[in-house]
């Protein structure tokens, strides 16, 4: 199998990168199979606190390899994360979307698996499926409305008209507009920030973050008390007390 998705890691921080310039970074079977294993990676290294996941050349991702299916009726799913490798299931870690050119369709669907996007200002962000006969059922439809307002969001998926990346800021789809060309650069340096950090308050506080959406306003202090009473009895609670005392950098241990 030839390699089609790469995997660096340096300081903290794993960058994934699509590398299909030649077909516009579409995703076939074998490459959601290494998205899906470049998530593994992630989850499984200890010195991996952060990842960012981009596309090589000018456009992020077309989705979906549709010359590749008709050839070989190969949906790109992975078992235990989904379409693309990655959309029913990305990675505990923090993951930043790092967004050149075109993100639609399945694209889009990518990016929205992410926890944080940084986009370059030429980027647009798209779920044309309807204009195709089809639905954004790779996470489309489901997380769009989570992220953007509802109507927005209903414009959106059953229009098929895209965004650029001023609009995907102003509805908070994006976390930040770069200059063309530097969206990895910029989301690697988010990225090394976050790894900074204590990684099992930066876990547990992702992990909060997206269960709450789904908890009732009377139970969600009592469903998240576990969870902060692990990281409040952690070393590393104690160690960044200590370090903010002494004025000096904590020396994180993750435990």
């Amino acid at each position: 199998m030839s390699r089609t998705v790469t995997v660096e890691v340096e300081n903290g921080v794993a960058v994934i990168t699509i590398d299909r310039p030649d077909v516009r970074n579409a995703i076939d079977l074998p490459t959601a199979q290494q998205i899906a294993a470049a998530l593994d990676e992630v989850d499984q290294r200890e010195d991996v606190l952060a990842a960012v996941l981009t596309g090589a050349g000018p456009v992020f991702s077309a989705g979906m390899d549709l010359k590749a299916f008709s050839a070989t009726g190969e949906r790109p799913l992975v078992e235990g994360r989904g379409a693309f490798g990655i959309c029913e299931r990305a990675t505990e870690k923090p993951l930043i979307a790092a967004v050149e050119g075109k993100a639609l369709g399945g694209g889009m669907e990518i990016a929205l698996a992410c926890d944080l996007i940084i986009a370059s200002e030429d980027s647009q962000f798209g779920l044309p499926e309807v204009k195709r006969g089809l639905v954004a059922a790779a996470g489309g439809v489901l997380r769009l409305p989570r992220l953007i307002p509802n109507a927005i969001a209903l414009e959106m998926v059953m229009t098929g008209e895209p965004v650029d990346a001023a609009r995907a800021h102003s509805l908070g789809l994006v976390n930040r507009v770069v200059e063309p060309g530097t969206a990895r650069d910029r989301a690697v340096e988010v990225a090394r920030a976050i790894a900074s950090n204590a990684p099992m308050a930066v876990r547990t506080a992702k992990f909060l973050v997206k269960s709450a959406q789904d908890w009732s306003a009377t139970k969600m202090f009592d469903l998240q008390r576990s969870h902060v009473d692990r990281v409040r009895s952690s070393a590393d609670a104690a160690e960044g007390s200590r370090a903010f005392v002494e004025k000096r950098p904590p020396a994180w241990t993750n435990a």
